[in-house]
């Protein structure tokens, strides 16, 4: 690059600095070596120019001065904060020969590799598991593993494949695609889509339909401001979803308004589907959901009557009690319409060209690593005996079953853990400190990570630094398009990409050799299921979608033969159709067709609990300038999002003398919390909305402080071995109780 001159290099942001799920397309200004702006590409059609407030602020997100830059080593007690810097080679030594040791005393299922959510970590943390010969693979305190993976196995249940909502994006041209149509309505289920981009599914889609002519409706317990823009907003009770599915089924097929020619040529099951729901009407739904019975008719009624229309939905919908059957009936609206597979409906989604960057399920594990090597790791892999769906579906460790595991050792002992990109204390467990009591006493631990965060501090006996999108090589196949990840810049200070210190660790602790020299083989090798290479890709632009005809492109491939592995039309299930009574979990040992499951915690479940704790506690409430935990020290997007607030409606606060700015406890059966109270009209009056992951960077982040995070991280508010029958959902996260109490003397 020319010296002096501000050079842009075009990438693909998914990874450490923004964080987020998206694939958005970026210039990245690189000026004598240091990245000096991030603009939105253009040209990329998943974000088409625009950035959000995270990717502007990667620049100082790379250059903050509590970025850890050098691999250390801890030389006091864990929490104490005394810290050496050593060597990579030191590092890598060290851990070699402890996980070694480890494995064969104890085996290699001994040692858990711990993933948060974000950056391109599923692909780097499996290839080195695997070479280890672990088979636990876990997001470590995601109670019910909440998070999309029940809205998968719900999807790959009914219909083989999984589904998102129509907004172009599987075609270059995007809105001006002549084989694309808007949905005329649009269901937002249980998400404020702008805050973020939530798996693979960029927000202002949303808007840039509704500019087009689509409508919404809103299902949410907080006004949004999707809901002050929708026709209907449904403002219900959290953990109450499944019934209003539930209801709208009944509603849709009651009145004879479902698509009769597709349910009877592309559905099973129709017939124990209509006597299942006959139970659940709008009026039994209002009882329990606060939702009133007409609303509920006229969004069936709106949605059915209007095709074609989608349904974009969100993560609480994973942590409602039994999550994988409220998905379930949610995929169901879709399936019956036939909005499924069509122009602005429910397209199915497959990634782009068949590439797997983050294998998702068991079938693509089997695909990568083998049938045998699959089979051999479900023997051990935690959970998976205990759950027939966590076994056959994803090759996830059971969150609730490990906790249970680390603390009794049984039916064998976890003795070590390799934690990357995960901030488990401080954003992702559920009962946090329960995790932190039982994770100190393993035997070695390893955190990856690119700041200090209330985990690293805790628990890491090796810290090794990992640097930003912009200074590494990736790349990404989520859904679409397939693209890569550039480097723009040298690494700063002796940080390493997570694919290169997983490629370097899996070539010491692998039980056959690796096959891959260089980080840049292993992406070229996953990059060619696609025909393609990291050259050609980056060539382009750094983005390309498959060719016309391609079983990843849409639509209507049910009909064509393009979604079974034999050719076959129809659909990827052991009947050939969308299964509305579901084979795969009458083989699981699941109820086939849905039902409704109250919360454990609830006004209805718990009355006397909920006498002394009356409003209902919903936390994760996404902020569109953090990633979860991430985040809190960049300057830019703390002085957006100051405070750790929660959100009371105003007439609630008023009759507990709360004002806004004031700083409250709220408080349940498992602890209490300090937030700051923000008074709003828009927050339902019997519910408190409290975002998660909150810890202060600022304070001191040692034993017992760390960060802070024991004050603030409304986790500590929630519990462990809720989970459903499925081993999905059934967690607090969304649906527990509190009360709210001000501080005294404590206001700004």
């Amino acid at each position: 690059m020319a010296k002096g001159k501000e050079n842009p290099v075009i990438s693909t942001l998914w990874s450490a600095g923004c964080g987020s799920h998206g694939g958005c397309g970026c210039e990245i200004y690189v000026k004598d070596g240091k990245v000096t702006r991030i603009e939105g590409d253009k040209n990329h059609p998943f974000n088409q120019g625009r950035l959000c407030a995270k990717g502007l602020a990667v620049s100082q997100y790379m250059y903050h001065p509590d970025r850890v830059l050098y691999p250390l080593k801890r030389v006091g007690e864990r929490g104490e904060g005394k810290w050496q810097q050593i060597s990579w080679d030191e590092a890598y030594d060290t851990i070699e020969k402890k996980f070694k040791d480890i494995r064969a005393k104890h085996g290699a299922e001994s040692v858990i590799f711990c993933q948060g959510t974000g950056r391109d970590i599923g692909g780097p943390i499996t290839f080195l598991m695997y070479a280890y010969g672990s088979p636990n693979w876990v997001q470590v305190g995601l109670a019910g593993h909440a998070c999309y993976t029940p809205r998968l196995g719900a999807m790959f249940a009914t219909h083989g494949n999984y589904c998102v909502a129509d907004c172009s994006q599987f075609l270059e041209k995007r809105y001006d695609s002549p084989e694309w149509t808007p949905p005329k309505y649009i269901i937002i289920w249980a998400q404020n889509p702008a805050a973020g981009c939530h798996d693979g599914f960029y927000g202002h889609w949303i808007i840039d339909c509704m500019k087009r002519g689509s409508k919404l409706i809103t299902i949410d317990p907080r006004a949004t401001w999707f809901s002050t823009r929708s026709e209907l907003h449904l403002q219900n009770r959290p953990g109450t979803d499944g019934i209003i599915a539930l209801a709208m089924l009944n509603v849709i097929i009651n009145e004879g308004i479902y698509d009769k020619a597709f349910v009877e040529k592309w559905c099973y099951g129709f017939d124990e589907l209509k006597e299942r729901v006959q139970e659940y009407t709008p009026e039994k739904a209002e009882e329990i959901s606060w939702v009133p019975a007409d609303l509920i008719r006229q969004a069936a009624r709106l949605y059915a009557n209007n095709k074609p229309s989608a349904i974009q939905w969100g993560e609480p919908v994973d942590a409602m009690p039994a999550g994988s059957v409220v998905a379930q009936a949610i995929t169901q609206l879709w399936s019956i319409t036939g909005n499924i597979d069509n122009p602005g409906g429910n397209v199915i989604a497959i990634n782009s060209h068949g590439v797997t960057t983050y294998p998702f399920s068991s079938a693509e594990l089997t695909d990568l690593y083998g049938a045998d090597l699959v089979k051999k790791l479900n023997e051990k892999r935690i959970g998976a005996n205990d759950y027939p769906m966590i076994k056959n579906f994803r090759g996830w460790v059971q969150p609730d079953v490990l906790m249970e595991q680390m603390e009794t050792g049984k039916p064998y002992p976890v003795k070590g853990a390799w934690i990357q990109t995960s901030n488990i204390i401080g954003g992702q467990a559920a009962d946090p400190r329960r995790h932190y009591e039982a994770m100190k006493k393993l035997d070695f631990i390893v955190c990856v990570d690119i700041f200090q965060t209330p985990t690293t501090m805790a628990l890491a006996d090796i810290f090794l630094p990992v640097c930003s999108i912009c200074e590494k090589e990736s790349f990404r196949s989520w859904w679409q398009p397939l693209g890569v990840s550039v480097k723009a810049i040298p690494n700063i200070g002796e940080s390493k990409s997570d694919w290169e210190i997983n490629l370097e660790m899996a070539k010491r602790l692998a039980t056959t050799p690796v096959k891959f020299n260089t980080v840049r083989e292993l992406i070229d090798d996953r990059l060619s299921a696609g025909n393609t290479n990291f050259d050609k890709l980056k060539a382009k632009g750094g983005w390309e979608y498959p060719p016309v005809g391609h079983r990843t492109r849409p639509y209507y491939r049910y009909e064509k033969g393009l979604l079974r592995k034999d050719g076959k039309p129809g659909f990827e299930t052991p009947t050939g159709k969308v299964e509305l009574y579901s084979k795969k979990y009458e083989e699981w040992g699941l109820d086939p067709l849905p039902y409704y499951e109250e919360p454990k915690e609830s006004p209805t479940a718990t009355p006397e609990m909920a006498e002394k704790y009356p409003l209902i506690l919903t936390t994760g409430r996404r902020s569109p300038v953090f990633f979860h935990s991430e985040h809190r020290m960049i300057p830019w997007l703390r002085e957006l999002d100051p405070f750790p607030v929660a959100e009371i409606n105003d007439k609630t606060a008023a009759s507990l003398g709360i004002g806004d700015g004031d700083w409250v406890y709220v408080e349940n059966t498992h602890g209490k919390i300090k937030m700051k109270a923000k008074v709003t009209p828009s927050s339902h009056p019997k519910v408190v909305s409290v975002p998660h992951g909150w810890w202060l960077p600022e304070t001191d982040g040692r034993a017992p402080n760390f960060f802070s995070t024991w004050d603030h991280n409304v986790n500590n508010l929630t519990s462990m071995g809720n989970q459903g029958k499925s081993g999905f959902g059934g967690t607090n996260y969304r649906s527990g109780l509190c009360r709210v109490q001000k501080i005294s003397g404590e206001k700004e």
